[in-house]
């Protein structure tokens, strides 16, 4: 019921997805402007080099033979790209203090695009979550800034235990592909093993911080609070981390899937919508499961409201002081 309750209130928060698109556009431009700064003179080192025109004509000849369906003529271009790789290493070799600036840059850009990219989604989830409480319309610049100051501290605490997380998980499966790719494992073997491996470990930081933002917001408890519980309540021996877990593998292929068909079959265009869907989707997960485990009612649209069996009753000073959580 908890796929059927998040589409349900996901259809009803349709709305917001074209406000986080507008706010994310915004964001994505400024920082896109920034990263050209930065990365552009770097290319322009490089890319007359042999080693990196050769490796460039190999990943488009390549990226023919995957459309044409070609897997001959990709298991042989697999091997001459790996080879033209190495030698493009042993070239960058000889720029390692460009290489070193320029990356510190471009991690403190992304990290500042992240951080604000994570304003927006603390905005749909306050929005969401009026709409499930009392189903008010909330407005997003409104909701932004009434919720700006926890909207920061939430951002300052999750973007860099997230990114640290990125870049383990990362390095995983950098570390799968070079020994599969060391054992010769064939190309498609490859690509479905770590984006197995990718599905899984998305899902698994997802769980663990799947009641982090409801907390917060619902809830009303503090930042250490609310990751407290957002791992506790998923401890080890606990049943409701693999349930959890596995809903969200299952949310993982379906938006990994909605994005792949709106990239091939509307050339990109597309991804205005289902990018920023995929937040609001989240989202609205996060707090059904949040409800449901804590036996919170809720709507899902203007005339329904989805009730606990044993409904947590509280009064008016409760329910504005967040007073639910178990």
């Amino acid at each position: 019921m908890k796929f059927k309750h998040s589409f349900n209130v996901f259809v009803d928060n349709f709305g917001t997805i074209y406000k986080v698109l507008l706010y994310r556009v915004i964001v994505l431009l400024f920082s896109l402007c920034l990263y050209a700064a930065v990365i552009f003179p770097f290319l322009t080192n490089i890319s007359g080099t042999t080693e990196f025109t050769e490796l460039s004509s190999l990943l488009g000849s390549f990226g023919t033979a995957f459309v044409n369906l070609d897997f001959a003529a990709m298991q042989t271009y697999w091997l001459e790209i790996r080879e033209a790789f190495v030698r493009l290493m042993e070239m960058l070799g000889s720029m390692t203090g460009s290489i070193v600036l320029t990356v510190a840059i471009v991690i403190l850009v992304y990290l500042v695009q992240k951080f604000l990219l994570g304003l927006s989604n603390y905005t749909a989830a306050a929005m969401v979550n009026d709409k499930m409480a009392m189903h008010a319309a909330s407005p997003f610049i409104g909701t932004l800034i009434k919720n700006l100051g926890k909207a920061c501290l939430y951002n300052a605490i999750y973007v860099p235990l997230s990114t640290l997380y990125n870049i383990i998980a990362i390095a995983i499966i950098f570390g799968i592909s070079a020994g599969l790719m060391a054992m010769g494992t064939p190309i498609l073997l490859l690509i479905f093993l770590a984006s197995t491996a990718m599905v899984f470990l998305i899902a698994i930081q997802m769980t663990f911080t799947s009641d982090w933002l409801p907390s917060l917001i619902y809830a009303k408890t503090t930042n250490r609070g609310a990751m407290v519980y957002s791992f506790n309540y998923i401890s080890a021996g606990n049943k409701k981390f693999s349930e959890t877990l596995s809903h969200y593998v299952v949310f993982v292929l379906i938006v990994f899937a909605m994005n792949v068909v709106a990239v091939f079959f509307t050339l990109g265009a597309g991804l205005f919508i289902t990018l920023p869907a995929s937040y609001v989707l989240f989202i609205c997960f996060q707090f059904v499961n949040y409800c449901d485990n804590n036996e919170i009612k809720y709507f899902v649209d203007k005339n329904t409201i989805i009730k606990p069996d044993r409904e947590t009753i509280m009064t008016r000073e409760q329910f504005f002081k967040g007073d639910n959580q178990r």
